[in-house]
Formats: C-alpha cells, structure tokens, sequence
C-alpha cells in the first residue's frame, strides 16, 4: 500500500512540475524577437500576411516580428528551415497549403515532412481561384466550358504558374472531374498566367482573385466559376465549380501558421489566441480584402486536419494525372 501511495505521489508532483513548466513557458513567451519563415518573395500574399501580423503582435508583446524571406525549391527552402529550427515558438512557418501538401507527392526525398516535423499553431486566412476564360471563347458557365473541351479534345489550353502549383493542379481536377482533354500551358508565376489568357495565347486558366479581378473589371477575361464551395464576395454573380455540376469540386488555398515539432503546447495556444484577435481588427481585415484573402480563424487541430486533407488531394490529383516535378 505504501509503494502504491508513494507512486501515486511521485505522478501527481511530475503533472504538477510539468504545468508549472508549461505555465512558465507560456508567461516568459515571447523573450526575444520572434522569426516568420516566409518560404516565397517579399511581396506576395505571405509576406504581406506575415508582416500585417507581426506588427500586431508586435505592438501586444513588444518583441520585433522578422519576416524571413527563404524563396526556392517550389517553397521547400523555407520549409525546411522552419522544421530544423529550435521548438520554442521564436521561429514560425507562414505555410501554404497549396504549396506545402502537393510537395509532399512531388518530391519523393522531401527532407522534411509536413505533418510529422511541424505542429500547427492555426488557420490565418484562405483564398479562392477563380476560373478565366479569353472573351473570344463562346463559353460563359463551366458546363459549357465543358461541352466545348468534349467536342474539341486536345485542342484548348490552359495557363498556370508552372508545373506542380496550384493552378496546374486545380485544372487536373477539374479535367478529371469532368473527362476532358485539355493541353497545360507552364508560365513562371500566376501574373503571366492570368496575362496569357488575357492576350489570348491561351483560352483559359484558374488564376488568383488579386491577379485576375482588375483584367475581369477591365473585360479583358471573363470569369466563368470560382473553385472553393462558397461564392467570393467580390464576385457575387459568379458561382461555384460545384453549382456548375462538378460536385464536391474544392480548391481552397490556406494560409496557416506552423512551429516545429515539440513546440510547448502552451505557447501554441498563446499565438493562436493573439493571432485571432488580430485577425479580428478592422484595418487586418481591410488589409487582406485588398489581397483576395479572407480571414480564417481556427484551433492548431483544424489546421492539422485541413493539411492532411489537403495532402490527400493532392496525392490523388498528382498521382492520377501522372505529374512529375521539372
């Protein structure tokens, strides 16, 4: 019996030790300038994102946000950075799930692993992708898209931002979802794409609202369906993939905060706590809105679960489609 008291004992003061620790961890985070690992250029929608935060929590903590810019590898660099880092919350990953989970298939010898070497800390906002199409083209809804493709196989093609992102891969989907043959068209970045379509090079391609609403305001392409289940607020009249009959049909792209593994649960939740108060002010929301983001609060285990999902369907477009990295 006494053993048995002795145990129970020695267990009660180790949880007590460890809740004091977490507890003592969470009250002296953060204790130096805090590191954003943003794995593309300075000025994209990462960058932007991650600075209109850092300055947020910056003024609430009062230790400097350092937004590092790691471009390359398709965003493999900085990924990999943020996984090797030390897991005590100065060192985060502004990830993209759009980039993060096809790298998982993509690239066999990844030297990192998306889920295994990162705990999420949260969602911080999401986008959509709408569906173009060159004004010339006698198609103005994705059914007709889609009859089109039937009658001409081989014959259309699409724009994207180079073999492998985002939209590549929502074009696959959709030729799956659809049975169509359509002839990918490679550019070096979303802009070109969107520009491609616009001059007529090609028919039609998935670009990014912030790229494509000024060419569609302008009449210079004609957005026929946007990709996520939800219609945009900035194209209300424009419906979804899946109204147009493409059911299930969702392409979301997620921004997220990741910290490497073993990061104390407790200063995970005290980042997600301030970055959802953030994302709730006014200015944060105008400042994405100019983006094409929209703000999307949620727990480290709803981000965990978005990017498994995400990796999932990614691996079935890739595989099914046959990809392979250039």
């Amino acid at each position: 019996m006494m053993a048995v008291l002795r145990l129970s004992r020695l267990v009660m003061f180790t949880m007590l030790a460890v809740l004091c620790a977490g507890a003592g961890a969470a009250q002296d985070y953060p204790s130096r300038p805090i590191r954003v690992i943003d794995s593309f250029p300075a000025g994209g929608n990462t960058d932007v994102l991650s600075r209109t935060l850092g300055q947020k929590l910056f003024e609430r903590w009062g230790q400097p946000i350092i937004v590092d810019n790691r471009p390359g590898a398709a965003g493999n660099i900085g990924a990999e950075i943020a996984a090797r880092a030390a897991p005590d919350g100065h060192t985060l990953l502004m990830g993209l799930t759009t980039t993060l989970a096809p790298s998982m298939t993509l690239f066999p010898k990844l030297p990192y692993d998306a889920v295994r070497d990162f705990a999420p800390v949260g969602t911080v906002a999401s986008s959509l992708l709408v569906m173009l199409v060159h004004p010339s083209l006698p198609v103005k809804s994705t059914k007709d898209l889609i009859v089109l493709a039937r009658a001409r196989p081989g014959e259309l093609r699409y724009a994207s931002s180079g073999v492998g992102g985002p939209l590549h891969l929502a074009t696959e989907l959709l030729k799956a979802k659809a049975g169509v043959d359509m002839v990918h068209v490679a550019y070096k970045g979303g802009a070109p794409a969107a520009a491609a379509v616009a001059s007529g090079e090609v028919q039609l391609g998935f670009a990014s609202l912030a790229a494509s609403l000024p060419l569609i305001k302008a009449g210079r392409l004609r957005a026929i369906a946007v990709s996520t289940p939800k219609r945009s607020s900035a194209l209300p009249d424009v419906p979804t993939i899946a109204e147009s009959g493409l059911a299930d049909f969702d392409i979301t792209t997620w921004y997220g905060l990741l910290a490497p593994a073993g990061t104390p649960a407790v200063v995970i939740a005290k980042i997600n706590s301030e970055v959802a108060r953030a994302l709730k002010l006014p200015d944060v929301a105008e400042r994405l809105s100019l983006l094409g983001l929209e703000p999307r609060t949620g727990t480290p285990q709803e981000f965990g679960a978005i990017l498994k999902a995400e990796i999932a369907l990614y691996a079935k477009i890739i595989k099914d489609a046959g990809i392979k990295p250039e």
